[in-house]
């Protein structure tokens, strides 16, 4: 039989696929024609059954599925050390909402997510979950180095210098969405920025709008005490139970920190079927706390990782992420085996794609999914010995060591060396927007 002509055939030493779970395969490769997986193999039976147009050796490599940001603020790259050692509402009012106010534009967001996106594909981040202001301007930056997102129709009340009210907001956004809805790597989400941020009448809409464009609702939930305290004090109700009362709880709800909860907030969002965007370095940083993840994961619920915004963290790195997600499990439970190096790393891909409805097309490397992957190089001897490629990736291994990646089977990483941007334009973008903000 002669063999089938592929685009891509990527032979590596190890492939951790996340479907089927707890699975590592051993010199094994993937093909890849017109974006998509088309066999996963074993390599010598790769080269007999496929000739490529393109074969990348890597021979001292892990390939992973492209990493999953559950949640993001990417053009807040440009604030990044801008307002350290502060809790939430301080560094809120104190720092970031003034600075908005005087800076936030749209060359400010497009220039903030170009740097954010490149950060992002250098660490192995294939799809980003975004929110905040002027998301057409996060889509051109997005679009410009070739990252899978998810856009944040952003909403709230107050005026900011993006929009005046939330029908303002609402109306701007989904303006974008009809704009870039055609786009094969641009999806959409209503982002409405919190329950203390949005009135009743107004995420009742957003639950309406969600249901009839079939889009995520993408908020965040529970993220200090203070929050649920104000709003016991103010509404009468949890955020969750608010939340529940107005219909905006289900499968398609992605609930961002989930750190303050009780047995009641859990059930509820068992029951409706939410996802949660746990993000422990941001949450450990603004001293939040820490978000009850195993309990969640007993409950069925289903977790994915996010960064939050490179001005609360201050890295976009999901492999700290998934480190620190893993050891804070084992911390707060006093419990060795929770989360596990397997489920952290489901957490950062499969997990995040279920949660943004995207688990059909990418999240594991399986045949007939997008070619959205990571190469992680182990040649350092401070890495060495490896005996479990995937421990090493949640415990040893970090962003420094991606060295390829690829977005729906086009590279956009190579030896480590961005192929759409150069850093000599990242480093003056950076520069300019760090004497704006000085100033």
């Amino acid at each position: 039989m002669m063999p089938t002509p592929v685009d891509l055939l990527i032979e590596a030493r190890w492939i951790i696929p996340v479907e089927p779970a707890d699975t590592t395969l051993e010199h094994h490769a993937v093909a890849v024609h017109n974006g998509r997986i088309v066999a996963v193999l074993p390599t010598a039976e790769a080269r007999l059954r496929y000739t490529a147009a393109e074969t990348v050796s890597l021979p001292e490599h892990i390939l992973t599925p492209g990493l999953i940001n559950l949640h993001c603020h990417a053009a807040m790259t440009l604030m990044r050390g801008l307002a350290d050692d502060l809790p939430l509402m301080r560094w809120l009012q104190e720092a970031i909402w003034p600075t908005e106010a005087r800076h936030a534009s749209t060359a400010f967001v497009r220039d903030g997510s170009l740097l954010a996106a490149a950060e992002m594909l250098r660490g192995g981040i294939t799809t980003c979950n975004d929110m905040y202001f002027y998301p057409e301007a996060t889509a051109e930056a997005f679009d410009r180095v070739g990252l899978r997102a998810v856009l944040g129709i952003t909403i709230i009340e107050f005026p900011s210098q993006y929009a005046s009210d939330a029908d303002d907001y609402l109306h701007k956004g989904l303006a974008t969405f009809d704009a870039w809805r055609d786009h094969p790597l641009i999806r959409f989400a209503l982002a409405p920025h919190a329950p203390y941020t949005v009135a009743d009448a107004t995420l009742e809409r957003i639950g309406s709008l969600a249901d009839e464009l079939e889009l995520p609702i993408h908020i965040h939930i529970h993220e200090t005490a203070q929050e649920v305290e104000d709003s016991l004090r103010t509404c009468g109700q949890r955020p969750i139970t608010r939340l529940e009362t107005l219909g905006l709880l289900g499968p398609n709800l992605i609930g961002v920190h989930a750190v303050h909860l009780n047995d009641g907030d859990i059930e509820r969002l068992a029951l409706h079927g939410c996802a949660v965007a746990h993000c422990p370095t941001s949450n450990m940083k603004l001293a939040s706390g820490a978000a009850p993840v195993a309990r969640l994961l007993d409950k069925g619920l289903n977790v994915g990782l996010g960064t939050d915004g490179a001005a609360s963290n201050n890295r976009l790195d999901l492999f700290r992420e998934m480190q620190q997600a893993s050891l804070l499990a084992k911390l707060s439970t006093g419990d060795a085996t929770a989360l596990p190096a397997h489920r952290a790393l489901r957490m950062a891909t499969l997990d995040g794609a279920r949660a943004l409805g995207l688990d059909h097309e990418i999240g594991s490397i399986a045949t007939g999914k997008a070619a959205d992957l990571c190469a992680v190089h182990i040649a350092d001897p401070d890495a060495l010995p490896c005996f479990h490629p995937v421990s090493h990736l949640i415990h040893v291994l970090g962003r420094h060591d991606v060295s390829d990646v690829w977005v729906a089977g086009q590279q956009r990483l190579q030896g480590g060396r961005l192929l759409q941007i150069t850093n000599t334009e990242l480093l003056s973008t950076a520069r300019l927007w760090q004497n704006r903000l000085r100033q």
